[in-house]
C-alpha cells in the first residue's frame, strides 16, 4: 500500500505541544498554493483552494524531532515503499486550519517533473491538537469519502502521487505537521 498510518503515536501529547509552540514561534503566512521548493518561494493565496496558516520549522530548532521522524519514515520506507535514497530535504510545515480552514485536492509531487532531485516522493502528515478540539478537518485520500482518521500524535505516511484533501474545519482549530521526503527520480 501507498498509505501507511502510524499503529503508536509518534509525539507524547506533551511533544505535540512542543513542536506547536515551536511552530508558533516562527513567522507565520497565509498558506499560498503552487509555492516553489522548499518553501522558499511563496506561490500565491488562493482561498479558493487552500485556507489556513503556516510556518517553517527550523532543522537546528527541533533537531530531535528531525531524528525521530526521519528514523520512522526510514522504517515505513523499507517495509512499505520501497522507494530509493530517501532523505528529509525540506523544513517541517506546522499548519494551522481555523475554523472553516481547508486544503482542496491536490498531489505534493511535482507531477510535470520541473524540479531538479531529490523528487518528493514520500508525504507524512502528523496530528499534534487533540481529536476533541476539532471537528470536521477530515484529511481525504484519493477520493472522497476515503478518511484517514489519525489521532493526535499519530501520523500518515502515503506517496506524494497520491491525491489528497483537508476537508473543512467545523468547529475548533486543527494542528499539524506537515513533511516532506525525498529521493531520486522515479524510474
Amino acid at each position: 500500500s501507498y498509505i501507511v498510518e502510524t499503529t503508536q503515536p509518534i509525539f507524547t501529547p506533551e511533544q505535540c505541544k512542543m513542536v506547536i509552540a515551536a511552530g508558533r514561534a516562527e513567522p507565520r503566512n497565509d498558506a499560498s498554493v503552487g509555492a516553489g521548493d522548499k518553501g522558499i518561494k511563496v506561490g500565491h493565496v488562493d482561498t479558493n483552494t487552500r485556507t489556513s496558516h503556516i510556518s517553517w520549522i527550523p532543522f537546528s530548532k527541533m533537531h530531535d524531532m528531525y531524528k525521530n521522524i526521519d528514523k520512522i519514515m526510514q522504517a515505513t520506507n523499507r517495509n512499505h515503499f520501497g522507494f530509493d535514497g530517501m532523505t528529509i530535504n525540506e523544513m517541517a510545515q506546522y499548519t494551522e486550519y481555523p475554523e472553516g480552514g481547508f486544503y482542496e485536492w491536490h498531489v505534493d509531487n511535482d507531477v510535470n517533473c520541473q524540479h531538479e532531485p531529490p523528487v518528493r516522493k514520500i508525504s507524512m502528515t502528523l496530528l499534534l491538537s487533540p481529536e476533541s478540539e476539532f471537528e470536521g478537518g477530515d484529511l481525504e485520500l484519493m477520493s472522497e469519502g476515503k478518511v484517514a482518521k489519525i489521532k493526535q500524535g499519530h501520523a500518515i505516511f502515503f506517496a506524494s502521487f497520491i491525491r489528497h484533501r483537508v476537508k473543512p474545519v467545523i468547529r475548533g482549530r486543527r494542528q499539524s505537521l506537515v513533511m516532506w521526503f525525498g529521493g531520486t527520480p522515479f524510474k
